[in-house]
Parts: C-alpha cells; structure tokens; sequence
C-alpha cells in the first residue's frame, strides 16, 4: 500500500495536466481511499503515520505545481520586495508594460507563468505571507524551482507543527488524538499545501498554536499568535467575535482581558502591515480584497442559485450587488454565533468556528480546494465530519479546466455540494441520536 501511495503521489506531482481531469479525480480517488485505510491499519502507529506524511509531501520535493499558478506571484512579490520596492503598490503587468524587464529576475517567466488575471491586479497577500517570500527571495533569487523548493520546505515544517499542535490538543481536550491524522495524511492538504504551495497551512499552522495557548490560559501569546494567523490569510478575522462568551464564562477572566486580547490581535496585525503602509496602500489593498466578493466566481454555491434567480428576474449576472450583501449576512451569522451560542468550553467553541467557516464558504461567489483546509483542521475537534466528504467532493471544481477555455461544470458543482449537504444532515441526525442515547441511560 505504501509503495502504491507513494507512485500516485509521483504521478500526480510529475505527470499530471490540470487538463486531464479524468485522470485527477481518479489519482485523488485513489489516493483518498489508500489513506482511509492506511488509517485503519495502523491507527495505533502515530510515529509510522507521521513518517508516511513528511515522505508523501518530499515526493513533491521538486516538482514544479501543476494544479495553480499563484506560487509564480509569491516569488514576484518577494523578489521585488527584496530590490527594496514595495509589492502592493504596482501590479506585474504594470512594469512590463513600462518595459522593466530587470526589477525582477526571471519576469517574463513569472509574468508569463502566473497568466494576465493575476499579473493585473495588486497583490492581496498580507504582511506575514510577503516576509516568507521575501525569505525565499534572498535563499533563491535566481531560479524559479529553487524557490519552489524553498517554499515547499517552509509548508512541509508547517504541517509537521501543525500536527504537533493538533495532535496536544486533541489530547488535552480527551478527543482520540489520531484525528491528527485526518488532517496530516488528507490528500487535500498534501497536494493543495506541499504540492501547489498554498501557505494556508501557515495560516493554519498559528491559529492551532494559538487555539493550543489559549487552551494553556496563555492568553497573550495565543492572542499574538492568532494575530500572525491573520497576517498570513486575512480569514481567521472573522473568528473573533466567537471569543466573547468563551473568555467571560471562563474561571478567572473578564471582559477586560477580553478586549486585551482583542488589542493584542489587532496590534499584531497592524504591526505586520506596519512597513508597507502608506494611503496607496491601502487602496490597493482594499480594491484586490474587494475584486473576491465582486467580480471572481469559481465553484460557489447559493450564490450560483441566487446568480441565476438574477438572471431569471433582471436579466443580467447580479454579482457586483450580491458580493456586497453576502458579506453582511456572513456578518450578522457570526455575531449571532457569538451572542446567542453557548460558546463557553473549547469544544463548543470550536464548533461554532466550524459553523462560522461553512457558511462563510457556502456564501462565498469563489471557492478553491485549499480555502478549506482551515475549516477541515477545526472540525477535527468536533463531532462533525462533512469537512471530511467536502475535502474530497471540492476537488470537482478542477473540472473547470478540462478545456482550454475556462468552463465550469455546473453539474459537478451542484453534486459537490449536494453531497455536503447530505453528510451534514447526516451528522446533524447522527449527533442528535446520540445525544438522546446519553441522555436515556442517565
């Protein structure tokens, strides 16, 4: 089986077109169910399941990602970061059009690499993120797959920490700590993490640091860790109004200490942007966030239904006004989670976390496989498990590029999240029986 694993590991890093869907889904397929039953057969073997991990993510070691071009822009950014320019106040595009072939090495390849969407727009990686490509920048300033593999080494040390972290709080939350595994040997994470280089697992790596100190009643360091979390993806923003029954329930804290903790995110927040910032700055900024909720669309849900209700009743694509009211209703889903959910215990605060980040994504006009890796890493502490079925099911949106032009394939999108929908009223039955089991034997 290992054997097996490790040569569809290969294929997929080394003999895979984006194009080639038929073939994705089944190596994923495959990969899927190997792993399912690898954690069968030895669940009681951490230290051989931990092996397993690190030796299927350095299969990737130097492969050049096959599935997102966005590793092309990390390595601009840094690159131009490091000749002393700032990287959020141009676009790409904007300096070959003016003829600067030499600001950045390689940057008719990169440029060329990272494709005119992204090459037009302003970078809207945050701080945190740019100081690791800036890292890479000075260890590789020459080569493209060297700093592939820089970058890649970085992502492999992330998840290793992260389980580590995953793995102690699972334990101290008296929670089967092999559900480390579900996240450390999940095809997901090792292809969208270690193989396309997405640096969620970064961002995911500081918020279960911070969720573990917080556990610790460490609550400034936890406080300036979640705050590095937000620094490298802007997501784990949306969890803090879910703190506030959690620090006033808890022995010893009050709503002062809570608005300290507050004080301590956001200083570490604004500390990290401290050195890019500048009016034009935050104008780019905003407009490439805002470019997410108003323009893109990729494997959405209810915002797909609500998109072709517009088209139905006014006749032309309603993002540019939808993409402003989702977020609101996002907003007010979150504050209800923190005002009127019992959010007291780490558990229970957990899932409300995990209810957080699914109906974020459900309402959300764009979706890529990684952006659910958070959400996968938090449900481990709970008793639902659909992230499991969506972390397989999201990989239909690759479909997409089965031609040479985008297409999405409605069909499979619809049966993606068709099937999430049934493992999440599974679980919400299987949850709910077993809650009156406990109660009928007390």
């Amino acid at each position: 089986m290992l054997v097996t694993m490790l040569v569809l590991y290969y294929v997929f890093a080394y003999n895979l077109l984006r194009s080639d869907f038929v073939k994705l889904i089944t190596l994923y397929a495959a990969l899927f169910f190997l792993s399912y039953k690898t954690l069968q057969l030895y669940k009681f073997n951490w230290k051989y399941l931990l092996a397993l991990g690190v030796l299927f993510r350095l299969v990737f070691l130097v492969a050049i990602p096959n599935l997102s071009q966005d590793f092309y822009r990390f390595i601009w950014d840094g690159r131009l970061f490091v000749q002393g320019l700032n990287p959020y106040m141009s676009t790409p595009q904007q300096w070959i059009d003016a003829g600067n072939f030499g600001i950045v090495n390689q940057s008719l390849e990169l440029v060329e690499g990272m494709q005119s969407l992204n090459a037009s727009h302003y970078t809207n990686y945050p701080p945190v993120a740019q100081f690791i490509y800036v890292f890479t920048a000075f260890i590789s300033p020459n080569s493209i797959l060297g700093s592939v593999v820089v970058m890649r080494l970085i992502l492999i040390i992330a998840d290793v920490v992260s389980f580590i972290f995953l793995r102690k709080l699972l334990l101290k939350l008296n929670i089967d700590n092999q559900r480390a595994f579900w996240y450390f040997l999940n095809p997901l994470v090792i292809i969208e993490l270690t193989g396309n280089l997405h640096f969620e697992g970064v961002m995911v790596m500081f918020l279960v640091i911070s969720l573990y100190l917080l556990l610790q009643k460490k609550w400034c360091l936890s406080a300036i860790l979640l705050g590095l979390s937000i620094s490298v993806k802007l997501l784990p923003l949306m969890l803090l109004p879910l703190f506030l029954q959690y620090f006033r329930k808890q022995e010893k804290l009050s709503f002062y200490k809570l608005l300290f903790f507050y004080f301590l995110v956001l200083l570490t927040v604004i500390i990290s942007f401290s050195p890019f910032a500048s009016v034009e700055f935050i104008n780019n900024f905003a407009s490439s966030i805002v470019l997410w909720f108003s323009k893109f669309e990729f494997n959405a849900s209810v915002y797909y239904l609500i998109r072709w209700v517009g088209f139905q009743t006014v006749g032309w694509n309603i993002i540019g006004t939808v993409g402003k009211i989702l977020p609101l209703v996002i907003i007010m889903f979150i504050i209800g989670l923190a005002l009127f959910c019992n959010n007291t215990s780490e558990k229970k605060l957990y899932t409300s976390m995990l209810f957080a980040f699914a109906l974020y994504f459900l309402l959300s006009t764009t979706v890529h496989p990684w952006y659910l890796i958070t959400p996968l890493a938090i449900s481990i502490f709970t008793k639902y498990r659909f992230m499991l079925m969506w972390s397989f099911t999201v990989i239909f949106s690759y479909s997409a590029y089965e031609t040479t032009s985008f297409n999405e394939q409605l069909w499979l999108v619809s049966l993606e999240y068709f099937i999430v929908l049934l493992s999440f009223l599974y679980d919400a039955y299987r949850i709910r029986f077993q809650t009156r089991v406990r109660i009928f034997r007390h």
